[in-house]
């Protein structure tokens, strides 16, 4: 078992096309021997977002912190702390903070992600040129 505070792990940038204003501290992963998933804790900043893509893995996602939106495709959702949010694998989406304060979620994926590709959606090479 491992105990340790969010705050000492080191929060990095989210380097991706059409990315802005975004964090993402691995709390939990095959590093410290977590055999199958991996919990991130990312924090999107005001007017910040993710950016549009998909990957060939689900995700489960639980707000903690701040108003946002979730786009589903083209559909938004509006989520606040407490909501929970399944996006199935190859689904295009997009997390959005609308409110005043940084917005902080847990994302929970399974470990392979760091091997496996993840697409931007073609608006995304737009915004970042």
């Amino acid at each position: 078992m491992q105990v340790k505070s969010a705050e000492s792990v080191p929060s990095q940038k989210v380097v991706m096309p059409g990315a802005s204003g975004c964090t993402v501290r691995w709390l939990v992963s095959d590093e410290d021997g977590a055999p199958n998933f991996a919990m991130r804790e990312f924090e999107v900043a005001v007017g910040g977002y993710t950016p549009r893509h998909s990957h060939p893995y689900e995700h489960e996602v639980y707000v903690l912190a701040g108003d946002g939106v979730v786009y589903r495709g083209e559909e938004a959702h509006p989520i606040r702390p407490g909501d929970a949010v399944y996006v199935e694998s190859d689904e295009v989406h997009q997390f959005k903070n609308v409110g005043s304060a940084p917005m902080r979620f847990l994302c929970m994926v399974p470990n392979s992600v760091r091997t496996l590709p993840v697409t931007a959606a073609p608006e995304c090479e737009q915004v970042e040129r």
